[in-house]
Formats: C-alpha cells, sequence, structure tokens
C-alpha cells in the first residue's frame, strides 16, 4: 500500500506540474499579447499627439497672420476657380502668403468636421519663401496644394494608415513633390487614408475615420477620401491622390469633384509608398483631384514638364497637347449606363441618360458601346492580381496593428484557407454565382506559370477591347462611376462593387469623373424597387449603403485611349459645361 500511495502522489505531483507550466504558458502567452497591445496603442498615441501638435501650430501661424493682416477677404479668395487665383497671384493682385494662410485657416475648420488632415506640413513657409526667391514664376506659383499621405514628403510619415509604417520617414520629396515645388505650388498638408489604402471608405486605427463634407454619416470615398473631403469642404483647391482601382474617382464621385486617373506612366510614381510593392499588372497612377475640370488641366500641364521629365527618365516626355484640349470638334463618344456586373443605383444611370442626351444635342455623336466580360475582368484578372498569393501579402501589412472595423470583412475573406476558400466557391456557385467567383479570386494562383498566364490574360483583353474601340471608331467613352456616397463601413463589405472603376485600371486607360447631379426625391424613391443585377446580399447591401443621400453629388466617368489624357479631360470640359448650363437655366 505506501508504493501505491507513493506512486500515485507521483504521479499527482507530475500532473500538478504540467498544469502549472501550461497555466504558466498560458499568463505568458496572455502578458506578452498584452504588452503587444499596449505597445501599438503607444505608437498609435504618439502619431495622433505629433498629428494635433501639428494642428496646433498651423491654428497658431493662422492666427498669427491674422493678427498682422486682419483685413483678409476670406471668402472672396477661397470662392476663386483656380484659374483666376493663378492669374491673381501671377499678376502680383494677390499675395502667396495671403492665399496660403487663408487656405491653412479653412483646411482647419474643415478637418474638425471630418477629420481629413493627417499631418500639417510646416515647411510650408519655407516653400512660401523660397518660391519669392524663384527668377520664373511657374506655372502653380504660390498655389497651396494638398497630398496624399502615401506621396512622400521629406521629413514627414508615409504611414498608409498602417502602425508598422509609422516609422517610415520620407528622406526626400517624391518626384511629384519635387515638381509641383518646382512650378511654385505649396504643399500644406497631407490627407487621411484608410488602413493598407485597399478600400473604398477612409478610416484607419490610428487617425479614424474621415466623414463626407456634406453628410457626416456618409463616407468620403477611398483610399484618396482624405483629399476628397478636403478639397469638397473648401480647405483645399488643387490635391494629388492615386488610383489602382478607383481611389480618385470614387472619392471624386462621392464628393461632388473633378478627379483625372491618368495613364499609370504619364507621371512619376517615384517616392510613393505603398504597403505591397511590385503589383504590375494593373498598375497605380498618381493624379489630380480639383474643383473642376480646368484645374486638372493646369496642374497636369504643370507636372508634364522637363522637370519631371528630367527627374525620372521612365516617364515618357509627352508634354501637355493644349490644342486637343481646347478642340472644339465635334467628339464620337461611345457610351453605356450598366456593365452588366454590379448595376448602379437609379441616380448614377439617370445622370448617364442626360449626359448623354446632353451631348447629343451640343453636335456630339453618341454610339452604343458594349465592355466585353466585366464578370471575367473583376474576378479572373483584377482580384487574382491583388490576390495572386491568396491574400497573404495583404494579411501580413496587419501583423502587430489592430484591424479597422471598415476593413473587417475583407480581412476575414482573406484569413479562410485557400483550400476553404475554393470549397465554398464550389458550394456557392449555384446560388450566389458573383459570391462563389469572389472567394475563387481570393484563392490566388498556384504556380508562376498560372501567373504568367495571367499576365498574358490582361494583354489579351487589353488588345480585345481596344479593338471593340476602333472598331466603333469611337474618340471617348463616356459610362457610369460607383455613387452616391455609402454611409460609413459600407464600402469594406462591397469591394467587388467598384466594377465601374476597376476596368480602367486593368486596361490603364486614363478615366475622369465629372459631377453633373444630385440625388432627387424621385431617385430615392425608384431605389426602393432596386433589384440590382441578382437581388442577393450584394444588391441588398448595395441599396442600403446609398440609401438616404438626397442632396448628395451625382457623377459620370469619362475615358479615352492609353496617353489621351488630354482627350479625356476634353471630354470631361464639355461634361462639366453642358450640366452646368442646365443647373443654370
Amino acid at each position: 500500500m505506501p508504493c501505491v500511495a507513493l506512486r500515485w502522489q507521483g504521479k499527482s505531483y507530475l500532473w500538478f506540474m504540467k498544469e502549472v507550466e501550461m497555466l504558466t504558458s498560458a499568463a505568458v502567452v496572455v502578458v506578452w499579447k498584452w504588452l503587444g497591445k499596449r505597445q501599438i496603442q503607444k505608437k498609435m498615441e504618439e502619431a495622433r499627439r505629433t498629428r494635433d501638435e501639428g494642428l496646433k501650430k498651423m491654428s497658431k501661424i493662422v492666427q498669427q497672420f491674422r493678427e498682422q493682416v486682419p483685413s483678409v477677404q476670406t471668402d472672396a479668395i477661397l470662392s476663386l476657380p483656380l484659374l483666376e487665383l493663378s492669374g491673381r497671384l501671377r499678376e502680383g493682385s494677390l499675395s502667396p502668403r495671403t492665399v496660403l494662410y487663408t487656405y491653412l485657416e479653412k483646411a482647419l475648420e474643415v478637418t474638425q468636421q471630418t477629420n481629413c488632415l493627417r499631418h500639417f506640413i510646416p515647411e510650408c513657409e519655407e516653400q512660401l519663401q523660397e518660391i519669392q526667391r524663384q527668377e520664373e514664376k511657374g506655372l502653380l506659383y504660390g498655389i497651396p496644394i494638398s497630398i496624399k499621405d502615401h506621396i512622400g514628403h521629406k521629413g514627414h510619415l508615409l504611414t498608409c494608415g498602417l502602425v508598422q509604417c509609422l516609422g517610415t520617414v520620407a528622406q526626400e520629396d517624391s518626384v511629384l513633390v519635387k515638381v509641383l515645388k518646382k512650378q511654385g505650388a505649396i504643399p500644406f498638408a497631407m490627407t487621411n487614408v484608410p488602413q493598407s489604402l485597399f478600400s473604398y471608405d477612409c478610416s484607419n486605427p490610428i487617425f479614424g475615420q474621415t466623414l463626407n463634407p456634406f453628410n457626416h454619416q456618409k463616407s468620403p470615398g477611398g483610399s484618396s477620401g482624405g483629399e476628397g473631403a478636403l478639397i469638397a469642404g473648401g480647405g483645399s483647391i488643387l490635391g494629388i491622390g492615386s488610383d489602382m482601382g478607383g481611389s480618385i474617382r470614387l472619392p471624386s464621385s462621392f464628393c461632388g469633384l473633378c478627379g483625372l486617373k491618368p495613364t499609370a506612366e504619364r507621371l512619376s510614381l517615384s517616392g510613393a509608398s505603398g504597403p505591397v510593392n511590385g503589383i504590375l499588372a494593373v498598375p497605380c497612377a498618381l493624379g489630380p483631384m480639383a474643383r473642376d475640370v480646368d484645374s486638372l488641366a493646369l496642374c497636369m500641364k504643370a507636372l508634364l514638364c522637363q522637370e519631371m521629365f528630367r527627374l525620372d527618365p521612365t516617364v515618357p516626355p509627352i508634354p501637355f497637347n493644349e490644342e486637343v484640349y481646347s478642340s472644339s470638334a465635334p467628339l464620337r463618344i461611345g457610351y453605356y449606363d450598366t456593365d452588366g456586373y454590379f448595376p448602379l443605383p437609379p441616380c448614377m444611370r439617370r445622370a448617364l441618360q442626360e449626359t448623354r442626351g446632353a451631348l447629343q444635342a451640343a453636335g456630339h455623336q453618341l454610339v452604343p458601346f458594349s465592355p466585353p466580360r466585366i464578370h471575367y475582368v473583376m474576378t479572373e484578372l483584377f482580384l487574382k492580381t491583388f490576390f495572386a498569393d491568396g491574400g497573404r501579402a495583404w494579411l501580413d501589412v496587419f501583423t502587430g496593428d489592430i484591424v479597422d472595423p471598415s476593413l473587417k470583412t475583407q480581412v476575414n475573406d482573406c484569413k479562410i484557407p485557400r483550400l476553404g476558400k475554393r470549397l465554398l466557391a464550389l458550394i456557392l456557385k449555384p446560388l450566389f454565382p458573383r459570391l462563389a467567383d469572389y472567394l475563387s479570386a481570393l484563392a490566388g494562383m498556384r504556380s508562376v506559370k498560372e501567373m504568367w498566364n495571367h499576365h498574358h490574360e490582361i494583354q489579351v483583353y487589353r488588345t480585345e477591347f481596344i479593338a471593340r474601340w476602333r472598331e466603333l471608331q469611337l474618340d471617348v467613352v463616356l459610362c457610369p462611376v460607383l455613387g452616391p456616397a455609402f454611409t460609413t463601413g459600407y464600402p469594406g463589405k462591397l469591394l467587388t462593387a467598384i466594377s465601374s472603376t476597376m476596368l480602367y485600371n486593368v486596361l490603364n486607360f486614363p478615366a475622369g469623373v465629372v459631377p453633373v447631379s444630385t440625388v432627387t426625391e424621385a431617385d430615392e424613391e425608384e431605389l426602393k424597387l432596386y433589384q440590382g443585377y441578382c437581388d442577393d446580399r450584394w444588391d441588398q447591401t448595395l441599396k442600403q449603403a446609398v440609401a438616404g443621400a438626397v442632396g448628395l453629388p451625382v457623377a459620370v466617368q469619362c475615358v479615352a485611349l492609353p496617353w489621351q489624357e488630354e482627350l479625356c479631360l476634353r471630354l470631361m470640359k464639355e461634361v462639366e459645361t453642358l450640366s452646368r448650363k442646365k443647373k443654370a437655366a
């Protein structure tokens, strides 16, 4: 009996020690996670503190200017279109100092309402002094300009809304910023973006949610959402965004702005960062956002100069073609009001039909055009480009971070194991074909050969699309854009709703957005009957996302062939002129 008792006691002791060891390990894991989260919180708090200190400094210098020059006619300056403001600055009837501080003051007011600024650029005061020493006044002399978070400005963070990027400080200005400064512009603020940039909402755990200036329940769009909110609110007259799936055009649509996504290589990308680099099959493009089309044209004219071609020899030395932009010759315009994949709300299709009618009445030739195989482009070409590795690279950017609520649906979809995605796609295919194809695309590719084939398929599709364009002898195309502004949080639930914009990223065609109308009570009533393409969960979610939008901007999209930005802007200007005439009538 004593031996049995000893054995039992020995086993009990071993069991007890194992339990202690397991509890200790669990406690260590809990403490480790707690310390990790605390470290993340500290980094975010420091970033917010730095941002807030910058805004306080911004407020202080505005106050000092106000005390020195109390008689500034703020509203008169803010109401000037860019071309007129530029003329007044160049002739000397307005000083760059007065204009800069006027816009700084307004930007502070707008960010208090919408949370659109990520950081104030105090070096704007140095740039103000620098332009006054320049022998020649550039095309953007004295123009205050805002830039998106990830476009490099020396000494400032490039965060992409991610904690892991909070230590990434630009060592020099991006080529675009260098050229803007050479042309006399004064970069004064960096604007907020969604976490990882891969969203068309505008929220991140560090700096928070940016709101639409026209309705604070609505998103300003993304990923250039901070730019959209700041310019639409009147706090900037010209901004630079980026676009890889609609990130200039969607905020322009949601905020009632004009925005241009050029052919990707037309403007230098040197010095612009991204959380996932090396995606070349569907390239990113930098481009301008403003209140009117002439502002976009002036910005492109200023950027497409010898200084850019010298600083970045990979940019084709093609100056802005003023003759094409200023032409009044009738255009042959292709048009469509739905791509057959994600039908847009009634107000967006109405805007397209009204614009088509106005263009036709103005003497242009309108030709029905049907873009081929958009379902295939969305799932097989666009999504597979970004999730070629099953989403692994994108998920890695959230390591040591807190996932923003607006991205949780997308992140959770990506986290499903590759085999699980394929099995779910197989099961869901008969009932929810779009969702099934989406999950299949998220599973990515299995080999380098498959990736090479994928790149070839994109080339084949571009050839097919251009052949159809040429067959109809089109100059440009008029088509819809996603809108009106979504309620905040909804964009993350509907990644595939961007089919109207992503098409022209896959094709690498220049595309721009122009506001033409606003949502009416009749549009809202018609929305109640909206069933979309499949009347499935996605269609129902879109209906919820855009509800309650009476009075918000409604836009259309204008497209041209690669390297024909001037022709794209020409159509945009024509649309803008006709819509303004209609409003004035």
